[in-house]
């Protein structure tokens, strides 16, 4: 008979010589056709093999014309511009961990929230390029092999890092809110059931949609959602922290028109809150308000653009999140030029101590050291110079 077959586009089941296999067009033509009559495709089995399909998938599944895209330079293109998104979202975001985790005058709970929101979107790149590593290599016999564990436990994992960073999105709209809202709070034990929301929630989630696959639909490699009713316990908190976070936005930018018009504000404070405003427009876009264009239009709608929106646009998402939370932000800056200005000061002293006092720099005496010698010798001085001067009065 004939053995299972990957031809780059349809996984061919074994057959018996003699038997004709038919199959249906690849979802990934339903995406760029957007076509509802879906074509058919038929390859028989022969004593030499399997026979070319019939008729061809370009004939079949997809018209092409002047302007058309072919499905794998299409996909090709988006998976290129979201891995350079994913790459560069990387790196900015273990840069800005580095940066934050290194200073410790940076340690507050506002920035414990944006250290989480990092992590969240470093686990979801690096979900992202595992997936594409295990479902998507280019050894033949990986797209039509039984389905293992490895496979499955990739795909959760995978939902629970981008569902974590939805998450993490929502807090940081509802920590500003909150800042906003209310005066006084205590910021650590709502830093407690902020970690609780943002990493618990999706666990629970997670682990509820795995049990349910593994007993009601486990067919695949999970990265299929036709089970509707089974992807919504996904989808579900999903989308109703993306419509939240929207609420949020909103009653954020009221509040912050409020507090502008007001007569009692002066103009310290109008400026402190011009600033807030500006950074508030930049920032909340970024908690997934972006999301609310697909967030309610089913999985088979607008399938082409979601990819380029979500996937291709996305990836960047985390680049320009550290560069607003840490690159350009106030306290980040000044306290890098502080490290800055004292590290260049004590290594001018300790160079312009070896030149004034080789003796000193060659008999294996470090730069601290020195610094601490001259302070002290100069403080005997003035002291010695005081008790003088107490004597002659």
């Amino acid at each position: 008979g004939c053995p299972r077959s990957w031809d780059n586009i349809t996984c061919w089941q074994p057959a018996m010589i003699g038997e004709v296999v038919v199959v249906h067009c690849p979802p990934l033509f339903q995406i760029i056709n957007s076509e509802d009559d879906i074509g058919k495709i038929s390859r028989n089995c022969t004593e030499y093999g399997w026979s070319e399909p019939f008729p061809h998938y370009y004939d079949i599944c997809f018209d092409f014309n002047d302007n058309a895209t072919k499905p794998d330079m299409y996909y090709a293109s988006v998976k290129a511009l979201y891995t350079v998104g994913y790459s560069t979202s990387l790196v900015s975001l273990t840069t800005a961990m580095v940066i934050l985790c290194r200073f410790r005058k940076l340690h507050c709970t506002r920035n414990f929230i944006h250290m989480n929101l990092f992590v969240s979107f470093i686990l979801r790149a690096i979900s992202v390029f595992i997936k594409d590593g295990v479902l998507y290599s280019e050894e033949d016999t990986q797209h039509c092999v039984i389905p293992s564990v490895e496979c499955k436990a990739v795909m959760v994992f995978f939902h629970y890092c981008v569902m974590s960073n939805y998450f993490w999105l929502f807090i940081e709209g509802l920590y500003l809110f909150t800042l906003l809202v209310e005066t006084f709070f205590p910021e650590r034990r709502y830093f407690y059931w902020y970690t609780i929301i943002g990493w618990g929630t999706p666990t629970v989630c997670v682990t509820i949609w795995a049990v349910l696959r593994l007993h009601f639909d486990d067919s695949g490699c999970w990265d299929m959602n036709d089970n509707t009713a089974l992807w919504w316990v996904i989808k579900g908190p999903v989308v109703a922290s993306i419509m939240i976070n929207f609420v949020l936005f909103i009653g954020i930018i009221i509040i912050l028109v409020q507090k502008l018009q007001s007569p009692d504000i002066g103009g310290n404070e109008s400026s402190i809150y011009l600033r807030l405003a500006r950074s508030t427009l930049l920032l909340i876009p970024l908690f997934g308000i972006h999301y609310t264009v697909f967030a309610f239009s089913p999985e088979d709608v607008s399938q082409r653009e979601r990819l380029v929106f979500e996937l291709g646009l996305g990836s960047f998402q985390g680049f320009v999140v550290a560069v607003l939370y840490c690159f350009l932000n106030g306290e980040v800056q000044s306290e890098i030029k502080r490290k800055w200005r004292s590290w260049t000061v004590n290594r001018y002293f300790v160079v312009d101590l070896k030149h004034r006092h080789p003796s000193l720099a060659s008999s294996g005496v470090n730069g601290g050291t020195q610094l601490s010698i001259l302070s002290k010798s100069s403080s005997q001085i003035r002291m010695s110079s005081i008790n003088a001067e107490n004597l002659v009065t």
